[in-house]
């Protein structure tokens, strides 16, 4: 794999980077603000409390999953196996890396993977 290529791919991926943790940062914020100091007021404002408080969760863990995987690509940029699919050990093509820097997975090991979870 072109060295240009990574180089891209490592920029792409720290810029994403950025934006996750201030988004976990601001999204933490968000919840403390929820959690903390206001009054209870009805059962449908606590409801209310209770939800949006659950999907700024949700969302965070997704955010958190999602630098997880960004970290262990910049790690196997670092150790050299950027690129290369954790499963089969092909070269995963550049497209896909191109839209999905952080892929671990080819397309077909991708699918198992997604056929797996569900």
């Amino acid at each position: 794999m072109k060295k240009d290529f990574i180089e891209k791919a490592k920029e792409k991926m720290l810029a994403k980077k950025d934006e996750l943790v201030t988004s976990i940062s601001d999204r933490n914020a968000e919840v403390t603000e929820l959690t903390s100091g206001s009054e209870p007021g009805d059962e449908i404002d606590v409801a209310s409390y209770a939800v949006d408080g659950n999907l700024l969760n949700q969302l965070g863990a997704r955010d958190a999953e999602l630098l997880n995987q960004i970290n262990s690509a910049l790690s196997r940029i670092n150790q050299g196996t950027y690129g290369i699919c954790l499963d089969c050990g092909q070269q995963i093509p550049e497209p896909r890396l191109t839209y999905i820097p952080w892929a671990a997975y080819c397309v077909d090991c991708q699918s198992k993977h997604d056929r797996q979870d569900h």
